[in-house]
Order: C-alpha cells, then sequence, then structure tokens
C-alpha cells in the first residue's frame, strides 16, 4: 500500500457489475478532477483469445483440473502485483490492452481476442484504478492485495451471476445454455479458490440480491432489474461510513448490522458515490501531503 501513489482496485467475478461500478468511479473522477489510470483486469490474461482456448482444451483432455480465467494457470498475477507495487512506489509501471471486439482492435491493426505492446504508464496521474476479476487475488506465487489502498467487492448472489453470464454468453455470444453451463462447472474449483475470498480482503462490498425468486438460474427467462433487487453494502471499518447521513440520503434504506446497510436496487449507482467520494478525496489527499 502507498500513501503516495494509490491503488484502488474494484474486483468481482464476470457479470458481477463491475463496469456499472467502474462508471461510478469514473463519474467521481471527473467531477473531482482526478488523473486515474485505468488498467482493466483481462489486460493480465496468461493467453489471448485462441491460445486460451488450445489451453482449455489441453487441461480437460489430460483429465487434470481444467483451467480457467479465474485461476492463476490462466492470468499472470506476478505481473499484476509487480504493477501495483512499481506504481505505489513510484507512480509507474508497465499495462497493456486486451482488445475483445473488432471495433477496439481496429486502431491497432490487430485482431480481437489479442493483447496491445507493453507499456509505460503516462507520469503524473493521482491514482492508478483497476476493475477486474483479481484485484485482492493471492495464489501461491503473488499478493495483489496487499498493495492496493481501497479494495471494493462487487458480487451478486451467486444464482444471480449465473443468469447474468447465461443471458450474455447465450445472448451476445451464441453459446447455448450447455456450454455455458459447462464453463460454469468447469470455473467453479478456481471460483471457490480464486475468487471469493477476495471478499474477505475487501474494504467495502457491494452484494446485489433479487427480490423475485432465482431458484433455479438455468432456466430463468431474464435478468432481475436493479429494481427487482436491494444492494447489501458491508464496511470492514464501520468508520469509514457515515451511516445517519446516507440513511437520510438513500430513500428506503436500512441497517442490518452495526457495519452494513441495504439499499435499493435502483439506488446503487447513488449509494456508490455517495460512500467512495470521501473516502477517494480523502485518500488523495493524504498523497499530496
Amino acid at each position: 500500500m502507498s500513501q503516495k501513489h494509490p491503488v484502488i482496485a474494484v474486483t468481482g467475478s464476470s457479470g458481477a457489475g463491475t463496469s456499472t461500478v467502474k462508471t461510478s468511479f469514473e463519474h467521481i473522477f471527473r467531477r473531482e478532477k482526478l488523473k486515474a489510470v485505468i488498467v482493466e483486469g483481462d489486460s493480465f490474461h496468461r493467453y489471448d483469445r485462441e491460445a486460451m482456448k488450445q489451453a482449455v482444451a489441453e487441461s480437460e483432455k489430460n483429465n487434470g483440473r481444467p483451467i480457467s480465467h479465474f485461476g492463476p494457470e490462466a492470468n499472470e498475477f506476478e505481473k499484476l502485483e509487480a504493477l501495483f507495487k512499481e506504481y505505489s512506489s513510484s507512480g509507474s509501471g508497465q499495462t497493456r490492452l486486451y482488445l475483445h471486439n473488432d471495433e477496439e482492435a481496429s486502431p491497432w491493426q490487430q485482431k480481437a481476442g489479442t493483447f496491445t505492446p507493453w507499456s509505460p504508464i503516462p507520469a503524473g496521474s493521482d491514482l492508478l484504478f483497476y476493475e477486474g476479476l483479481h484485484g485482492g487475488a493471492k495464489s501461491d506465487t503473488a499478493d495483489v492485495a496487499r498493495y492496493v489502498d481501497l479494495l471494493v467487492g462487487v458480487v451478486p448472489i451467486v444464482n444471480l451471476e449465473w443468469i447474468q453470464k447465461i443471458f450474455r454468453d447465450t445472448n451476445a455470444r451464441g453459446y447455448s445454455t450447455e456450454a455455458v453451463t459447462h464453463t460454469i462447472l468447469r470455473r467453479m474449483h478456481d471460483y471457490v479458490h480464486y475468487i471469493t475470498p477476495q471478499f474477505s480482503r475487501t474494504h467495502i462490498n457491494f452484494q446485489r440480491v433479487p427480490t423475485v425468486d432465482t431458484s433455479n438460474p438455468f432456466i430463468a427467462r431474464e435478468i432481475p432489474s436493479l429494481d427487482e433487487s436491494l444492494v447489501v453494502i458491508r464496511f470492514r471499518n464501520p468508520e469509514m461510513a457515515d451511516f445517519p447521513f446516507l440513511l437520510r440520503m438513500i430513500h428506503d434504506s436500512f441497517m442490518s448490522r452495526p457495519n452494513t446497510i441495504v439499499v435499493p436496487g435502483g439506488k446503487m449507482g447513488m449509494a456508490i458515490e455517495l460512500i467512495l467520494t470521501p473516502v477517494i478525496l480523502d485518500i488523495v489527499a493524504k498523497s499530496r501531503v
């Protein structure tokens, strides 16, 4: 962790809503005129798209434990830790982009599913902001979490997470429900050992809980909306939050435990900005002393 060059990370699995939280952070950075280096977790996958398909097939063919993007075999945990360490000490480091689609790949004259070359972070930033799967990851060879000044977890209950993945992969990517179910099962070991433990290391968790029946996610016909959800917000240190202020500002919110506030799903973005703006400003103020 670094007081001079802060690292802020949002961590959560695919479909968890981390992109929504990223948008809220970008609002804060723009409003408070903070220059943030944005780092995407996909940039630290070990394999490009085609190589990952081959690596997964090989791991399944050999009857060993199949690899997944959740675990260390398919990710560069050591390079992510090195980036956080270098940035926290000097405000610099090496990063790259993963080109998800043709639109992103076109300016680089590369294929979708590939990486851009590694390049240095521009000087003069106020903080580094990471959004992805492994902002609080630990493995036998790396400890990413120890260099993070503010770690935020974004995690729906698991049935909702599966519904979101099934809908995204079947509708946007053309996979069958059976293929997506196979992927969920293949990733389960890594999910249990490398994704969920991060949420015990976070400073703040935002957990979305549907208020409609999601008991069989594999036959769900639609994703529950934010208005059909509650968001459970847990603080590791309750002193981080001004609970009376939040209860006044967020209609229909309530406390469920001394360190936990529950807000309507439709107020999630508002809650994120109300909670995190003063925390981020405090971190940045200390970095400028």
